[in-house]
């Protein structure tokens, strides 16, 4: 109850901080690109309950027929010039913020993968998603470079599922085993500071 009501009120109170910088966003996505502002996807959540998590658009709209849930990596054709500065910054995952008041997601817990994903490690999983998924966790930080990580191996799936997803998967699990509200604010101090160090190395 009490993780409960410091998401409620945390995300509440962040969307409300927040909105500025969503709507400067919001701005600058419509003038770089056509199409809407949200992108929503569909991910797996707690009792592998389906939801849709909420980000700011950052790729140009899929033409009929092409595949989203590719993985993207630098210098990914699809992302727009503002998608680019959005995702360095991490101000693209902001609205995952309603995804924590709605209750689909909680501030800290393991990051929601892909349904195809989940189904590739579904034992692993079971263990994983007794709690709600988060917008930060431990593999949230030590994988902060994810998309330049993938950028330099010579199949960025078969990176993904063979060496990235186990790691995440390990430390989704360590989470799950230590989590507490002293454990939350920790992984919350921490991914603040890795998030305002990117955000100084975007502007330098």
């Amino acid at each position: 109850m009490t993780k409960r009501l410091v998401d409620i009120v945390v995300s509440a109170c962040g969307l409300i901080v927040t909105a500025p910088v969503l709507a400067v966003a919001a701005l600058l996505i419509k003038a770089d690109s056509r199409g809407p502002v949200f992108f929503k996807q569909e991910r797996v959540g707690r009792d592998f309950q389906p939801f849709r998590i909420w980000k700011l658009r950052t790729m140009h709209v899929a033409r009929t027929g092409e595949r989203r849930d590719v993985l993207a990596v630098n210098a990914d054709p699809r992302i727009t010039r503002i998608g680019r500065l959005l995702r360095k910054a991490k101000v693209d995952e902001i609205p995952q913020l309603y995804n924590v008041l709605r209750g689909d997601m909680s501030l800290v817990g393991p990051r929601p993968e892909l349904s195809r994903y989940v189904q590739m490690f579904e034992p692993d999983y079971r263990e994983i998603l007794r709690c709600r998924p988060g917008i930060t966790d431990l593999a949230s930080m030590k994988y902060r470079d994810e998309e330049r990580l993938l950028a330099q191996a010579a199949d960025a799936e078969t990176e993904y599922v063979t060496l990235l997803l186990p790691d995440k998967i390990r430390l989704a699990k360590e989470y799950v085993a230590r989590q507490s509200v002293g454990f939350d604010l920790q992984i919350l101090l921490r991914s603040v500071w890795v998030v305002a160090v990117g955000a100084r190395s975007t502007r330098n």
